[in-house]
């Protein structure tokens, strides 16, 4: 995985742009630590932080590679799943490499395809590759929008990056947030509209899109798509196929030149991954899989059952671990972690985030690389298989917006009415949400409750499921750990959005296909145990810590969010405590203390970002 950034211009000679270039990608250097560099050449310039995951000496980047009277040159985030039967595949067309890198067989793929090649890419992936003939600019991002790609155009400019701070690196462009822009933050969150990148001058290449820039205009097209269609396998030909499809994923994702191991909560969708991770590491000789689990000092002693978090995770990890024989570390973080943290994950993210949730992550993500440099989690899982509760509740399954923010009330409770008059959240989330529901593919025979959970599937994976994707991205980049999500893996997603509710609920249990075809890799009752949510400190000593730190905030007068929050409305919420019972949707900020930690980051950012509204 690496960071990427680049510079075209066609009325402007960049030769001597070198400095600019490298302080675009100075800002990502824990994206890629292990090595860095630039090209350039008068109208396009690009650059490159690596992080060492396959091939150490012949994947440097930028790679140039001539074809005819072209030469090509590329800078790719990623990894390609594929790329050895793609590798073979261009050898017998006559193609020849110079290293064994993925970089490399995707550069040789665009220059055998041309954009037809993302057809043929099984990988998670964020690359741009400069044609010196035609002076054009290809871009494209990965299916789920696992890897992270922004870019600007002012006048003839257009810059591109990894991560918004790359952007903001470059002279050229402005800090200004207009009216959308404050709506993203402080209604949707950390869900932005898919293309949104909040700032006015910033879009976000949105997944499965390709992007092509030349000197008469710049066009962006989707080149991948949920598309719906008959289901036509009976009950245990989709068990067997999610199954065979699921350790295809795994295993190829194992491939690494560096330590791999695996995230493990004890949920059905990391145990998953772990079985079949640890049943290749056995037949591959290379001895006991390393399992990772997170957890929180007192956990035992605070920890109530919500309705939705009904369990601890510590148990059910240990019970996997040991049927599994991984080797296990367990880290266990505390409120001063939590506090600690909770604005460098603001600047790992560039935008105020999921709080406790960002945080507790971007610390366990240092502890795992301590180990390893790759990781694999089971994101994803809940948004393709119905897992999550919006799936089988009446209230969300008939409510008119997106189903984790039925509570946009409580999120923006403490707001000042001028300012919320201002960015009017009601009206800017169900503007979002009715473009949403646009976009929802149907079949014409569709029952009424399968039209609806179709649209609850579309809206969970292309607007809930990014968030959770960009939240892994950022926070382990930030530890230069690179973290691999199976579940992704597009022939999957394919394939489960169009088993028919009745099945893919099978016996009524939420996930009851992939329970079934999880049979054989893991305990029954692992298999049957039910959803639970990435942790959250129940602890009140975190709730403690973020209303005193609020209270600083709106008793500072030159705290920039302080002109947007209603007092006394804060000073109720504190009274009223944690609100650790009401956390019915993980998504939306869950309880009083998440909630005062995004708007501790929120003013961090208008601080530190220096920015401008307008």
């Amino acid at each position: 995985m690496c960071g990427i950034a680049g510079w075209i211009d066609y009325q402007r000679n960049l030769v001597h742009e070198q400095r600019q270039l490298e302080a675009m990608a100075q800002p990502m250097t824990c994206r890629g630590p292990d090595g860095s560099g630039t090209w350039i050449s008068p109208h396009a310039g690009l650059a490159h932080r690596r992080l060492v995951v396959i091939d150490p000496e012949g994947g440097m980047q930028p790679m140039s590679r001539r074809y005819g009277d072209t030469v090509y040159t590329i800078v790719y985030n990623g990894e390609l799943y594929n790329f050895q039967e793609l590798r073979e595949e261009l050898q017998a067309l006559g193609y020849t490499f110079q290293s064994r890198s993925d970089t490399e067989v995707l550069l040789t793929a665009y220059m055998a395809w041309g954009e037809n090649a993302l057809e043929r890419l099984n990988g998670i992936y964020a690359f741009a590759i400069w044609n010196s003939r035609t002076q054009t600019l290809f871009m494209a991002r990965d299916r789920l929008g696992v890897k992270p790609l922004f870019y600007t155009k002012k006048g003839s400019t257009l810059l591109f990056a990894s991560e918004i701070k790359g952007l903001l690196a470059h002279t050229l462009v402005s800090r200004r947030v207009n009216r959308d822009g404050l709506a993203e933050v402080f209604a949707l969150g950390p869900s932005r509209t898919p293309g949104q990148g909040v700032f006015e001058d910033i879009e976000e290449l949105r997944a499965g899109w390709s992007l092509v820039h030349t000197p008469t205009g710049t066009h962006t097209k989707p080149y991948w798509q949920l598309t719906a269609l008959p289901h036509e396998d009976d009950l245990d030909t989709t068990a067997q196929k999610i199954h065979d499809l699921l350790q295809d994923a795994v295993e190829r994702q194992l491939v690494a030149d560096v330590p791999v191991v695996t995230l493990l909560s004890g949920g059905l969708d990391s145990s998953i991954v772990t079985a079949i991770a640890s049943g290749a590491f056995r037949r591959q000789g290379k001895g006991r899989l390393k399992t990772f689990s997170i957890d929180f000092k007192d956990m035992e002693r605070y920890f109530q059952d919500n309705g939705f978090q009904t369990n601890m995770d510590a148990p059910w990890v240990k019970r996997v671990s040991e049927h599994l024989d991984t080797e296990h570390i367990r880290v266990e973080l505390d409120t001063p972690d939590l506090d600690r943290y909770l604005l460098p994950a603001l600047r790992a993210r560039d935008l105020p985030g999921h709080a406790d949730v960002d945080t507790s992550l971007l610390v366990f993500a240092g502890h795992i690389k301590r180990e390893a440099t790759v990781g694999l989690s089971g994101e994803a899982a809940d948004e393709i298989f119905g897992g999550y509760p919006w799936f089988h509740r009446p209230d969300a399954l008939s409510a008119h917006t997106f189903p984790w923010s039925l509570r946009l009330k409580d999120r923006v409770s403490v707001l000042d009415d001028d300012f919320l008059h201002h960015i009017q959240p009601f009206d800017y989330v169900d503007a979002r949400y009715q473009e949403a529901l646009e976009e929802v593919p149907h079949l014409p025979d569709e029952s009424p409750e399968e039209h609806r959970i179709r649209e609850i599937a579309y809206l969970s994976i292309t607007r809930f499921l990014p968030t959770l994707l960009d939240r892994k991205d950022r926070m382990t980049m930030a530890q230069s750990l690179e973290v691999r999500v199976p579940f992704c893996d597009h022939r999957l997603v394919d394939y489960v959005f169009n088993i028919p509710w009745e099945m893919k609920n099978y016996q009524g249990v939420a996930k009851g296909i992939l329970r079934r075809a999880a049979r054989g890799w893991l305990p029954e009752e692992v298999v049957m145990r039910r959803k639970s949510p990435y942790p959250s400190t129940p602890n009140p000593s975190y709730f403690a810590a973020m209303a005193n730190r609020m209270l600083e905030i709106v008793n500072d007068p030159g705290a920039p969010l302080r002109p947007f929050i209603n007092r006394q409305r804060l000073a109720d919420v504190i009274k009223a405590g944690p609100q650790a019972d009401q956390i019915p949707w993980f998504g939306q900020l869950m309880g009083n203390a998440q909630l005062f930690a995004f708007l501790i980051q929120a003013n961090a950012w208008l601080d530190e970002y220096r920015i401008e509204i307008v």
